[in-house]
C-alpha cells in the first residue's frame, strides 16, 4: 500500500512541511487538511495519496480504515543552472526536485 511520485519539480524543504501535516492522520482527514492547504505541493501530495488508496483497493483493504503509516520526502535531482554576474563571473542557481513516498497501513478493529 505504497505510492511514489519521483522527481516532482519542487524542493523538499517546501515539501516537508505537508508532509508533516498529514503523517499519522485518516486518509479522509488527510485529504481534507490537504485540501485547505494554501501550498503548491498540495495538489500533487494529494493525487499520491490518492494513488495509495486505489493501490490498498486493489489489494482489498478497506478504505475507511487506512490511516497514513509514514510519509517520506527525499531529495530528487538537482538541475544547476548558472546566473551571469559581475566582472564575467557566475553563480549558480538549483533547481531542486523531490521523490514523495506514501505508506498507508490499516487500522486494527477493536472486537
Amino acid at each position: 500500500m505504497k505510492a511514489f511520485l519521483k522527481n516532482y519539480r519542487q524542493s523538499p524543504r517546501k515539501v516537508r512541511l505537508l508532509a508533516d501535516l498529514v503523517r499519522g492522520k485518516d486518509v479522509r482527514k488527510a485529504l481534507s487538511v490537504l485540501s485547505f492547504a494554501n501550498k503548491r505541493a498540495a495538489g500533487p501530495f494529494a493525487q499520491v495519496l490518492n494513488s495509495a488508496v486505489a493501490n490498498a483497493k486493489a489489494q482489498g483493504k478497506d478504505a475507511d480504515a487506512l490511516f497514513v503509516k509514514a510519509v517520506a520526502v527525499d531529495m530528487g535531482v538537482t538541475t544547476k543552472r548558472f546566473m551571469p554576474r559581475a566582472r564575467g563571473s557566475a553563480s549558480t542557481i538549483n533547481k531542486r526536485s523531490s521523490h514523495i513516498t506514501i505508506v498507508l497501513a490499516e487500522k486494527a478493529v477493536a472486537k
